[in-house]
């Protein structure tokens, strides 16, 4: 193989503007710490959820809450919260499986598998749920609060 000078050039050029991008604080370290922050309000907002703790959610949904069920019904912030905290069901277990997000600019889009098992308060009755869930974040005034959130059964 024949290597000349304007092929080394064109290396060395391309080798050095990767490298000096890599040094350089920009998008892809500001959305890593972006990525991190909502992991944190995703795990504190499953712990919320679990525990119907209705000053956490409170704290962690914006006001403009849209949240969709799997059987199309939607509530907003206050009737989520309401409804979530009512003490009509507890959570036996819930996890938020494989959770992805995409952080762009000032909103987050965030798809888990919920996996959860319930029990009916006072019946007693168990159930199951298995969903895909997909959650919109936004950043306000420097915290990230749920606002919109859907689900499908799987």
């Amino acid at each position: 193989m024949n290597i000349g000078r304007r092929h080394l050039t064109v290396q060395s050029a391309a080798i050095g503007l990767a490298a000096v991008s890599l040094l350089q604080p920009g998008a892809s370290q500001a959305a890593s710490s972006d990525d991190e922050a909502v992991m944190t309000r995703l795990k504190a907002f499953r712990d919320a959820q679990f525990a119907r703790d209705a000053s956490g959610l409170a704290a962690l949904v914006a006001d403009e809450l849209s949240y969709s069920h799997s059987d199309a019904h939607i509530e907003d912030k206050a009737t989520f919260i309401k409804n979530a905290t009512a003490g009509t069901s507890k959570l036996l277990s819930l996890e938020y499986k494989d959770p992805w997000v995409r952080v762009v600019r000032d909103a987050a889009i965030v798809r888990f598998h919920w996996i959860a098992e319930s029990e009916s308060i006072p019946a007693g009755k168990r159930s199951k749920t298995n969903l895909h869930i997909l959650m919109v974040w936004q950043k306000q005034d420097g915290d990230w609060k749920l606002l919109a959130r859907g689900s499908t059964k799987l």
